[in-house]
């Protein structure tokens, strides 16, 4: 049972509600006992989650979703003006980058004006989403008088998939505008986090930029490693199992394979942006990881004639487990193989395609199979000996 102070805090309306970020959290929140409204424009989505389902892999999501909608703390809406009754008003909306790795600053603030005549000055708003530097002073000038209106930043940080586990466990970054908005919004995030971290608007403004790109240096690296060790015909996966093995100094070396997705590449660049475009690391992280489906193909030409080879890609999704394929390398991975002309097929095990086959079938019709995503039904898959395999992950397990 929620406590009362909780459900005294009022209602919380998350713009962009219906999405990977607003919808966990809108939940989470509703579970505690606190009044949400998820606004979105998404019609089609507004549908699904009305009916108690998740539009997208979410685990453990559902039977809290149809538990808030039933009680009443959880409402759907696609009408703006939604967002006039709540206290809190959390941005959730996404911030992608243009044809030039920018990022799309005017596209943000043009919306935030849209809203502005829904919004008042008794509101805490709150910007969750991924945001360029000093976007949320932009934010706050777009309002008018900088003493009226409170603006905080409170970056997400979760990982796609387990957002409900990792809310309740993950401390929250708040930082505001105001003294006002930093009370409030460590007053909303106080119910779900149990710990509350106060930065100053520039600490919270890096900290999901800065992580993101270290995450994504930390692949570029052993993407590297994997290169350099299949150029000298070394199995890159027992060499790193037998580096990090009972040494502590370099556990934290991760598997080589595609560092994909809607953030890691998106903030590393939004990062490089700011800085004039120097950030030598990020950019070199770059050509790395969005280098690896084209090293896997001239690894293959020189053993293959493509033109005359058949290929499975095992995964289509951008990690594991789930089956949201924004930015995924697979589908770069198939257009490279199809452009030298192999017989590629796509199988995924969460994403549903009409073009997509079997696994098995895939295995069936190939001579050689990738694994595009480490997904845990790969993971006991019996492949013909006779069938080439390129695993990054190391999940195969052949005799």
């Amino acid at each position: 049972m929620a406590d009362k102070s909780e459900s005294n805090l009022g209602k919380v309306v998350i713009v962009g509600g219906l999405g990977h970020v607003g919808l966990p959290l809108g939940i989470a929140f509703a579970h505690k006992g606190l009044k949400v409204c998820l606004f979105d424009t998404s019609k089609e989505k507004a549908e699904i989650v009305k009916q108690g389902k998740m539009p997208f892999i979410e685990y453990g999501a559902e039977p809290i979703l149809k538990e808030v909608l039933e009680n009443g703390n959880l409402e759907v809406s696609t009408d703006i003006k939604s967002v006039t009754y709540g206290r809190f008003i959390i941005i959730a909306i996404g911030t992608p980058v243009d044809e030039y790795m920018n990022p799309k600053t005017r596209a943000f603030l043009e919306f935030f004006s849209t809203l502005k005549k829904y919004l008042h000055k008794g509101q805490t708003i709150i910007i969750r989403s991924t945001v360029y530097p000093r976007t949320c002073e932009q934010a706050l000038k777009l309002l008018g008088n900088k003493e009226e209106w409170h603006i905080a930043y409170c970056p997400e940080r979760i990982a796609e998939g387990y957002a409900i586990k990792e809310l309740k466990e993950l401390p929250q970054i708040v930082a505001g505008l105001s003294e006002k908005a930093v009370e409030d919004a460590s007053k909303l995030f106080k119910v779900i986090s149990p710990l509350i971290i106060r930065t100053s608007m520039g600490e919270a403004e890096l900290v999901k930029l800065f992580t993101n790109a270290w995450r994504y240096i930390q692949f570029a690296i052993t993407n590297q490693f994997y290169m350099i060790a299949r150029t000298l015909e070394v199995d890159y996966d027992k060499l790193r199992r037998a580096m990090t093995e009972g040494y502590d100094r370099a556990s934290a070396l991760p598997s080589a394979g595609f560092a994909a997705g809607p953030c890691l590449l998106k903030d590393t660049m939004q990062l490089a942006a700011f800085n004039s475009n120097n950030f030598l690391l990020g950019h070199a992280a770059m050509m790395i990881n969005e280098g690896l489906p084209n090293f896997l193909v001239e690894d293959l030409r020189q053993r293959y004639d493509l033109s005359k080879t058949k290929v499975a890609i095992l995964g289509m999704a951008f990690k594991a487990d789930i089956d949201d394929i924004r930015d995924s390398l697979s589908y770069k991975l198939g257009k490279i193989l199809r452009f030298h002309g192999a017989d590629v097929y796509y199988s995924d095990e969460f994403v549903k395609s009409d073009d997509f086959v079997s696994k098995e079938e895939a295995i069936e019709s190939s001579n050689i199979i990738i694994i595009g995503v480490p997904h845990s039904a790969y993971k006991n898959i019996s492949i013909p000996l006779d069938k080439e395999v390129v695993d990054l992950w190391g999940i195969i397990k052949r005799k």
